[in-house]
């Protein structure tokens, strides 16, 4: 089963057998004081920097969160939604614990997006689905409900279940729920990942759902959490989840991605390693060298299209 996201122009396939999608995390002021500062006095600047440099670094997908403090959320997701489509070319997530803000994203997003997220928590089911449904977008399920979260991987496969099949009857078709196990901080809940994992192969067997999940949470409290965050996506990619939220610009992580697709016989003669470790070389011997660093691929197609723009600009005037 492949869920299929869309931006104005370019589609990401998620699914078994495929890549693992990374869904960049970085434009989302929750823990980021000067982020949040900034968004509240209008100013985009870092969003754009966060956009760029995780679609250089590999990010498939970007995650846009607008939970400011005191700001309309909604006309600020809009105005986020906004800057990042005419900043990079990939598909987006909406990510908001508001109703009126995922409907604001909803509006102003190109192709086909992913809400983040819908509970099982009634209220919630029937406000998000249907915006879902209506915007022929994807969704992903967290497995929570009004009882809160529960540590017995079973139950929690159990609410993805209801919402998977509360979805189908608003029409959104099972490859277009992302289910999502909800990872808890291992430093606090044993087995933590262990859950993670089994949840992950239920819903995989169970309900032939795709999952995805906020990586970073495993590590929440610990030291050298870059590590442990890459050491879990590599075992979730071995359990079946085919992508997460993350962060593409730590090296830990992106690596143990690649590595991980390779062992699973998702990079065709390893084509995808070879190419980021001899990008990564380079890099450093530039550095190295004093040399300014050497354009990535993302970089590379940036100046085509600002080329092409230009060009159609002079030919317009």
């Amino acid at each position: 089963m492949e869920t299929i996201l869309r931006s104005a122009t370019k589609t990401v396939v998620i699914g078994p057998g495929r890549p693992f999608v990374i869904i960049g995390e970085r434009i989302n002021p929750t823990g980021r004081k000067k982020l949040a500062a900034e968004l509240a006095a209008g100013d985009f600047s870092r969003v754009i920097a966060d956009a760029k440099a995780q679609v250089a670094a590999g990010a498939h997908v970007l995650d846009v969160n607008s939970g400011v403090p005191l700001v309309d959320e909604g006309e600020l997701m809009a105005e986020m939604i906004r800057v990042v489509q005419e900043t990079v070319d990939v598909p987006l997530a909406i990510d908001s614990s508001v109703v009126a803000a995922l409907a604001s994203g909803l509006k102003v997003a190109k192709g086909k997006p992913l809400v983040n997220s819908v509970t099982g928590e009634e209220e919630r089911l029937e406000a998000v689905l249907p915006l879902v449904a209506e915007a022929k977008a994807a969704v992903i399920a967290i497995s929570n409900d009004e009882t809160g979260i529960s540590f017995d991987p079973r139950e929690r496969f159990k609410v993805a279940k209801k919402i998977v099949e509360r979805a189908e009857r608003y029409g959104i078709p099972r490859e277009d729920v992302l289910v999502d196990p909800l990872v808890m901080p291992v430093g606090a809940v044993q087995g933590a990942g262990k859950h993670v994992f089994e949840i992950v192969r239920m819903v995989r067997e169970e309900l032939g759902c795709n999952t995805v999940c906020g990586a970073s949470n495993v590590s929440f409290g610990l030291p050298n959490r870059p590590v442990l965050n890459a050491v879990f996506l590599a075992m979730a990619i071995a359990a079946g989840m085919p992508c997460a939220i993350t962060n593409p610009l730590e090296p830990e992580i992106k690596n143990a991605i690649l590595a991980a697709d390779v062992m699973m016989g998702h990079d065709e003669n390893c084509a995808a390693w070879i190419l980021a470790q001899r990008q990564a070389a380079a890099q450093a011997a530039a550095q190295a060298a004093g040399q300014a660093p050497l354009p990535t691929p993302a970089d590379e197609r940036a100046a085509r299209r600002a080329a092409r723009e230009a060009r159609r600009a002079a030919l317009s005037g």
